[in-house]
């Protein structure tokens, strides 16, 4: 057996037009000899500098020799059967190689259908504002998008079904009918009724993902018929099966390598556009770039999903939840896409982490011919949040308790169930969470001076009158789970090869920002003391690894690499033990040098390596899970991480305007194992739910798209965005995880937005019952 060999991604052309390699990245100083490295440091990440000095590459770089440019025509309408195409203008244009239609698809039409139900090209209905209808390929880029406009397409115009109610009722969107799932969750007796009962309707918006970078690719056509795909690509190798499946062609036929994900707190979801990309340059015979313009990237990629939730919660007297009804509606837009994993979480989920006997939910997922939504950090879990936080703060307001206080009195902890059964097997310091935030210093109050007037809502020179500013104090708790659910195979593959005195790591778990490539790193040296650390380039001729989502790589893809990494060590240690006459357990690495137990070895880890080259491939795969049965029953998640969160936010109560002044996170970690990095992303959690919660709301009118633009849709700036406290990262160990860890990106995004509308709602004494929180609800009227 030979070792495997590096690979290279597609980067932007040099000086000479050549592709060159574009790594994940090589160490930074902060891996250098004598810096601290390993679990448990905060290196910087290799990929900052050049992303800080605007020198990453990008898919938005790509070049090849003799390159066409893609554009696609999207539908104007929300709902409408296509009666005719016609392309001959386009195709009469000077410069235009392509013009591709359903029909062009292999199997036609029929054929034409990804998962979940989307086409790739619209060849008889188009389901909602944006989908693809027609691509074209040409060799300027202008030429591409005039060539495209000038297609000719007949509509005749269908009712769009827009609100997620009258799906139920009304006209079939697709064959599969407008009902994704129905979900009901049953346990305990129905009968059971509290001393106290508060009901209420609570609405989430539809969140977009505004990556940094809209969608862009490069396909080459290869010499066997098959293709090569760069694109910035969360998951290589279920984009291939999902992109050769549309191709027609076998799945090793079709190669995807990853190039510069510029930021991604969602999947990147639209198969659309790979395989459209493809099909333009199998057809064409050369390379063909597409880069979206915001506003088409706004058209095309999946969404949260916009939800209605009624709740009613029962108690006893002392605040102890009894009983909890709802019914959850989940839009899942004119697509399936990951509903039905989305509404598992929601209802999962739907009580929070408390303990109730009693629960009775009723959830489902439609299609509409809304834009389609899709996975997006937190999904399902945020949703149910802002809902049951809302309830347990309108219970604390009825029994005249301290918001705190009603959520100490129903707190899960390690060994209860959730209401779907499962017992919590994993840490749940639920109570720790919330004394940690409790016993945080608040900020100060603002100072009347001219200096400070920027601090107040509206900014300097509002219109406001700052005596008009009240300041309200809220209190949030979530959970979400890791990996996949309901008997997801979880898997992934890594390689760890040592060559001298460095090391090369081959996963193919893609760095969407959450900083695995530098865990990896960490992992190797731990493991193996060897300070350089590289980390190939990802692409699907590796070993599956699966998607970057719910934190799994920490997880699955770091177990894969340190079991390679400890397989490499054994290799490492053997022989020398057996020098010694010991076993490997009594040799140790630390600091750069294998030592024995008796002191007697000291051997720096570079002198054992010189001259010998050792590899080693494993595999992680967590324990299994089930799917949730026809009462809601079952073990379906394999971990569990919680959050408790205080806001603080001030509002002129004159004017509805909101600033969020500090929030303050104790969070579930599980173990810090880069304390650095964690910090970090819990801040763009807090920041991405700051969002939601005030600002981000992707609207329709009548199924049509209103504001896709960074002008039009408000994304939160610096001056948005909070002090954010760490309070305390609780490092209680998950047995079961790699390394004790959970993932610590997706639950501070479920928890800020129900945390600001508390205390937005602290502030006013108003029912804030809507995500984003709209100014008119948080004006309070004179009398």
């Amino acid at each position: 057996m030979t070792a495997p060999t590096d690979t290279t991604a597609a980067a932007p052309a040099g000086e000479d037009g050549e592709h060159a390699s574009a790594p994940q990245g090589r160490p930074s100083p902060a891996f250098g000899r004598g810096s601290p490295y390993g679990l448990g440091s905060s290196p910087l990440r290799t990929d900052a500098l050049p992303k800080a000095l605007g020198i990453y590459p990008y898919a938005a770089d790509l070049w090849a020799e003799g390159i066409l440019w893609g554009a696609v025509l999207r539908s104007p309408h929300p709902h409408a059967r296509i009666v005719s195409i016609d392309t001959s203008a386009a195709l009469a244009i000077p410069g235009v190689h392509a013009v591709l239609t359903a029909a062009d698809l292999p199997g036609g039409v029929g054929g034409s259908l990804g998962p979940g139900g989307r086409p790739v090209l619209a060849g008889e209905v188009v389901r909602h504002h944006g989908e693809p209808v027609a691509a074209v390929a040409a060799d300027h880029p202008d030429t591409a998008r005039l060539a495209a406009a000038s297609i000719a397409v007949e509509y005749q115009l269908l009712d769009a079904l827009t609100d997620p109610e009258q799906a139920f009722h009304g006209p079939a969107l697709h064959p599969d009918g407008n009902l994704l799932r129905h979900l009901p969750l049953r346990t305990g007796d129905p009968e059971v009724v509290g001393e106290v009962i508060v009901e209420g309707l609570y609405q989430v918006g539809r969140q977009d993902p505004a990556p940094i970078g809209a969608e862009a690719g490069l396909a080459v056509p290869r010499p066997d018929g098959g293709v090569e795909l760069h694109l910035s690509s969360t998951d290589p190798h279920g984009d291939r099966e999902r992109t050769a499946a549309c191709l027609g062609l076998e799945a090793d036929r079709v190669r995807l390598v990853v190039t510069g994900v510029p930021g991604a707190a969602a999947d990147r979801e639209d198969l659309s556009f790979q395989a459209t990309l493809a099909l333009l340059a199998l057809r064409t015979g050369r390379p063909v770039k597409m880069t979206l313009t915001r506003e088409e990237s706004f058209l095309t990629h999946a969404a949260r999903h916009p939800a209605l939730l009624r709740y009613r919660h029962h108690a006893d007297a002392q605040g102890k939840l009894v009983k909890v009804e709802a019914q959850i509606l989940l839009d899942g837009g004119a697509y399936a896409d990951v509903s039905s994993e989305v509404l598992a979480a929601a209802t999962a989920f739907s009580v929070g982490p408390y303990l109730c006997p009693n629960v009775f939910v009723d959830a489902w997922a439609v299609r509409t011919n809304n834009p389609p939504a899709g996975r997006m950090r937190g999904e399902g879990a945020l949703q149910s949040c802002f809902a049951h936080e809302s309830q347990l703060d309108l219970l604390a307001a009825r029994l005249g308790l301290d918001p705190l206080e009603v959520r100490r009195r129903n707190v899960l902890a390690t060994g209860d169930a959730l209401p779907t059964g499962q017992a919590v097997t994993c840490p749940a310091p639920v109570a720790a969470l919330l004394d940690a935030v409790a016993e945080t210093p608040l900020p100060a109050l603002p100072v009347a001076e001219p200096d400070t007037e920027w601090l107040l809502p509206g900014g300097p020179g509002g219109a406001g009158d700052p005596s008009a500013v009240r300041r309200g104090i809220g209190y949030a708790v979530g959970m979400v789970h890791m990996l996949g659910a309901e008997g997801a195979d979880e898997v992934s593959t890594a390689t760890v090869r040592v060559s001298g005195d460095s090391a090369t790591v081959i996963c193919a778990a893609v760095d969407a920002g959450q900083g695995f490539a530098t865990l990896a790193r960490q992992i190797v040296q731990s493991v193996l003391g060897v300070s350089e650390v590289y980390v190939a380039p990802v692409d699907s001729d590796q070993s599956i690894a699966g998607p970057s989502a719910r934190g799994r790589h920490t997880w699955v893809s770091g177990g894969a690499v340190e079991k390679a990494a400890l397989m490499v060590r054994h290799q490492l240690l053997a022989p020398i033990a057996a020098d010694f006459g010991m076993s490997v357990e009594l040799l140790s690495i630390a600091e750069g040098k294998i030592t024995s137990y008796d002191g007697v070895l000291g051997m720096p880890v570079d002198e054992a390596l010189e001259g010998k080259e050792l590899w080693a491939t494993a595999q992680c795969r967590p324990h299994p899970t089930e799917p949730l049965d026809e009462a809601g029953q079952g073990d379906a998640f394999v971990s569990i991480a919680f959050c408790a969160m205080r806001a603080v936010v001030d509002v002129d109560i004159e004017l509805g305007a909101v600033r969020v002044v500090d929030v303050t996170v104790a969070q579930d970690v599980g173990r810090a194992l880069n304390p650095g990095q964690i910090e970090d992303r819990i801040e763009a959690g807090v920041a991405q739910g700051v969002g939601l919660a005030l600002l981000e709301d992707l609207r329709t009118v009548g199924g049509v798209i209103a504001n896709p633009s960074l002008t039009g849709y408000r994304l939160p700036t610096a001056l948005d965005t909070p002090e954010v406290r760490i309070a305390a990262l609780l490092e209680e160990r998950d047995v079961v995880a790699t390394f004790g860890a959970k993932a610590v990106s997706a639950v501070p995004a479920v928890v800020a937005p129900a945390a600001v509308a508390a205390a937005v709602r602290a502030a006013t004494n108003l029912p804030i019952g809507r995500l984003p929180i709209p100014p008119e609800d948080a004006v309070v009227l004179a009398g």
